[in-house]
């Protein structure tokens, strides 16, 4: 028995190998399915901002303060502008310089020019229309001629409150025709070849009145240039004062379709007691020279109110 149990074989002791676990997957990031070198770009161009928003920063606080938007450096006087040349036709010495834009801009509307009063004239706005090739020299003091033809009788006139004069209001062949942007307007049949249509109205002047009523006159004959062919230009006529008042007369010339005609006009300038003058203006062409004489009636009746 003990021989057996010194031979007999001892049992096999086998360990089992634990399962091997499947790996666990990969998590992906929350910003998303984007590659991590399109979120390395995007945090570099961030990375730039933020530094160019630094620098920006740093050279604000550093820079002249006079060079920051509503401050001024210490110690710097801006300097005065120079004083307008005087017109030398009548008008008073220089003002202060104002920053004032020229009276002489052309426009169709005497409402417009009369809507909002300027500083006192500094005789400038004479000066530049001498300056005008369409405008010669100052006008010499000399009556207005009568005009061959029969004078068209009228008793009725037309009061303008808004200028503060009446004026005769002419018979046939004249008409009353839509004031704007006159305060009133008288016309005659348009005329083919023409160039223009004859008219007489009047409004308040419709530039910058000056200290000398001749001087606004002159202004005023130029701005008439605005109600007459392209091209026009001035030859005066006639040039004298009147009770409370100046008349310029002047001839304008231009060209219709290569052909060269002219108007005989007139501008009546009235000191009526309101904020500016009173101006009348009448222009007929040649093609009506027939009515010139009409010219004579309109100017001789203007009235203040």
């Amino acid at each position: 028995m003990a021989a057996e149990a010194e031979t007999s074989e001892l049992p096999k002791i086998v360990v089992e190998t634990p399962p091997v676990r499947p790996a666990s997957p990969v998590k992906r990031s929350r910003i998303g399915d984007l590659p991590m070198r399109v979120i390395y770009r995007v945090l570099a161009g961030a990375t730039a901002v933020v530094v160019a928003a630094i620098a920006a920063l740093v050279g604000f606080m550093s820079s002249d303060p006079a060079d920051r938007p509503g401050e001024e450096a210490p110690g710097r006087v801006a300097a005065p502008p120079a004083a307008a040349p005087s017109s030398g036709l009548g008008s008073p010495p220089p003002s202060p310089p104002t920053a004032t834009p020229s009276p002489l801009a052309a426009t169709s509307s005497p409402s417009a020019a009369t809507s909002s009063p300027g500083p006192a004239p500094d005789g400038s706005a004479v000066t530049a229309a001498l300056a005008d090739p369409r405008v010669p020299g100052p006008p010499r003091d000399r009556r207005l001629a009568r005009f061959p033809g029969k004078a068209l009788p009228s008793k009725r006139r037309i009061e303008d409150e808004k200028s503060g004069v009446s004026l005769v209001r002419l018979g046939k062949p004249w008409k009353t025709y839509g004031a704007s942007p006159f305060s009133t307007k008288q016309v005659l049949p348009p005329v083919k070849g023409a160039g223009h249509r004859a008219m007489l109205v009047s409004c308040p002047v419709p530039i910058e009145a000056q200290a000398d009523l001749k001087d606004t006159a002159i202004l005023a004959a130029r701005w008439t240039l605005n109600h007459h062919p392209k091209g026009s230009r001035i030859r005066w006529s006639a040039s004298q004062p009147l009770e409370d008042g100046w008349l310029l007369a002047y001839r304008v010339t231009y060209k219709v379709k290569g052909k060269s005609r002219s108007s005989m006009a007139a501008v009546v300038l009235s000191e009526s007691g309101r904020a500016k003058p009173a101006m009348v203006f009448v222009t007929i062409p040649d093609v009506q020279r027939k009515r010139w004489r009409d010219i004579n009636t309109a100017t001789s009746s203007v009235e203040r109110l």
